[in-house]
């Protein structure tokens, strides 16, 4: 077993664990850590906790020190100084001419680098901004660029629901999303209901994804075969959640419509599958 402390750099951002050398830190502690960036200050995300060896995915770099008021005030300067730079940044791109969105910029904690977040459509030669913006700060530079959901996260706002972005209110990672999740929750697979702000597949997908699964193991699929109690029918659709099926029986005419039925009332005789077709793959390209 290994005592661990969880520390995030960022204010929701993915926690790594680090050796507290026999402190006892709280969570809420700034602390001094050395990362594979350099000395960095971050805040403690989880207290001291005891875990398995197996768990650590490498050995745990320690603890430097605990973060003093001077640490504290070299942070806020810093600050500043990503606005300023940020600033410079713009108006050098400007003058350069690049087809590139500026979104964040960070001095590492020993102002060692400067990381410079930006987007764009594609590829960008932007190393006559890098030697530039060298010449401007006398440090290393680095540009970084991002995508769309690391943009929404960075910049934050409100979803379609009405409240703050997930990825910027409370998730560490990013859950991979699929249009296949849409499809297995029974969602219309409109790019306007099923994408977020950034334009990508909604992260909420992901939260009742589990329970929908589990659901469909014991739900006739649309296009199943079932029995029912008058007859054998197709299902046309079903609802997961109340658990029923509109099946389109067999000795009913062409013009009645299907009929409702609960799913402990039918016997599966051949279930049919979820799949997203060709056609629904070209319509949401790009959401993923």
């Amino acid at each position: 077993m290994a005592e661990v402390i969880g520390v995030r750099f960022k204010e929701v951002g993915k926690v790594y664990y680090f050796d507290p050398l026999k402190n006892k830190l709280n969570t809420g502690d700034m602390v001094i850590v050395e990362t594979a960036r350099g000395l960095e200050c971050g805040e403690v995300a989880m207290a001291n906790k005891k875990i398995k060896d197996e768990d650590l995915s490498h050995p745990l770099k320690p603890l430097i020190r605990i973060a003093t008021e001077q640490d504290l005030n070299h942070v806020a300067e810093n600050h500043i100084k990503e606005k300023d730079a940020r600033k410079i940044c713009e108006q050098k791109i400007k003058n350069h001419g690049l087809e590139m969105k500026l979104v964040n910029v960070e001095y590492t904690f020993d102002n060692s680098k400067i990381i410079f977040y930006f987007t764009a459509d594609g590829r960008v030669d932007f190393r006559a901004l890098v030697k530039d913006l060298a010449s401007v700060f006398r440090t290393r530079i680095e540009l970084r660029q991002i995508g769309v959901r690391d943009e929404a996260k960075m910049l934050g706002g409100l979803g379609v629901c009405g409240r703050p972005f997930c990825c910027n209110g409370f998730m560490g990672e990013f859950q991979p999303v699929s249009i296949k999740m849409a499809k297995e929750q029974g969602l219309s697979l409109s790019p306007v209901k099923i994408s977020g702000t950034c334009g990508r597949l909604m992260c909420c997908l992901k939260y009742e994804q589990e329970a929908y699964t589990d659901l469909l193991k014991h739900t006739p699929k649309v296009g199943a075969i079932v029995n029912t109690p008058e007859g054998k029918g197709l299902v046309v659709e079903n609802n997961l959640i109340a658990r029923t099926l509109k099946v389109k029986l067999d000795n009913a005419p062409a013009d009645v419509a299907p009929k409702l039925f609960k799913v402990r009332q039918c016997k599966l005789v051949k279930d049919g599958y979820i799949k997203v077709n060709k056609k629904e793959l070209e319509q949401l390209s790009g959401l993923e």
